[in-house]
């Protein structure tokens, strides 16, 4: 039988999650054949004459079950992997039911649909490989991922106050994020405000908190670089520069908005940088901030001197 070659292999995953980067991605990348990642939804269009590996990894959905009767004629492998047990309802006991009801829609339901087509079964553990012995299943250990590259902390720390600024951010943000891969971000918010950013990569949303463990917070790891607009509106006239410290405290470099307070702390490409509110304008200096290390250091330190010098201010009688 002659081996076909194949052109490409999909990996259908729900997002980004340690069970294919730690046991599928490292056992593909021996292939040698480009690997694409696609979300549950997202099909994609395939050459009249090309042959694909289809990779599922613990879900399937209506969406790829139709592509896949569309196309099945050329996806030469189709592989399964699960490192739960996702075909036994009795396992899924104990569970919080929002995520039985999940797990029974998305993989125990495709059990049988898989078996249908045939699918190769891969699992992560030899209870697994025992328990459904009769489908031959293999064993995939799991590998270290590959080192990612450093990443450099983008950060907005405002509270439920500046929720017009939240907003106002997260073009901004997905700019600098879909530009420049070695970038996260990190605010603090709630439910709401992490809906908001879900569907963003490398996004940190952290609960709000305590003034002492925001504090602890900040002197506990390295910033890069640190956020504060101020839009305009009548309760943020009576704002003062605190974000200034908080920033500098940080060991980030700041970027503020021209016009606002922050113009009695700040003068531009000196101790910080001042800009309009426009938000190509700020995500474009933030790509610029990243890609001069040596620039920010230099902003960070002369914001340093300048905090020292509001800190010590003279007493007036």
């Amino acid at each position: 039988m002659a081996t076909v070659k194949l052109s490409r292999i999909f990996v259908v995953e729900e997002r980004s999650n340690p069970s294919t980067d730690f046991f599928v991605a490292p056992k593909l990348q021996q292939s040698g054949t480009e690997v694409e990642h696609c979300n549950l939804q997202q099909t994609p269009e395939i050459g009249a004459g090309e042959q694909v590996a289809l990779v599922f990894v613990r879900y399937v959905s209506k969406a790829w079950q139709q592509w896949l009767q569309q196309h099945r004629l050329q996806v030469h492998r189709l592989i399964y992997f699960m490192d739960d047990d996702l075909f036994d309802l009795a396992a899924f006991r104990g569970l919080p039911w929002r995520y039985r009801y999940k797990l029974a829609r998305l993989a125990y339901s495709r059990r049988k649909w898989l078996q249908q087509n045939k699918a190769e079964l891969w699992v992560s553990t030899p209870f697994l490989q025992s328990k459904y012995a009769f489908w031959q299943p293999k064993l995939v250990q799991a590998c270290l991922p590959s080192v990612q590259p450093a990443q450099l902390t983008l950060f907005y720390h405002g509270s439920a106050s500046h929720q017009a600024e939240i907003e106002w951010l997260k073009p901004v943000v997905a700019g600098v994020l879909e530009e420049e891969p070695a970038v996260s971000f990190e605010i603090i918010g709630n439910s709401e405000i992490n809906w908001l950013y879900r569907g963003l990569p490398r996004v940190h949303v952290l609960h709000p908190m305590s003034w002492p463990a925001y504090q602890a917070l900040l002197a506990r790891g390295q910033r890069d670089i640190g956020l504060a607009p101020l839009l305009a509106g009548r309760f943020n006239q009576a704002r003062s520069y605190t974000k200034f410290f908080d920033i500098t405290r940080a060991r980030a470099v700041g970027l503020y908005s021209e016009g606002s307070i922050y113009q009695q702390v700040v003068q531009h490409d000196d101790n910080g940088l001042l800009l309009p509110n426009e938000p190509q304008r700020w995500a474009d200096a933030i790509v610029d901030l990243v890609r001069q290390p040596e620039r920010r250091q230099r902003l960070q330190q002369q914001a340093v001197q300048s905090c020292q010098r509001l800190e010590n201010p003279v007493w007036e009688e």
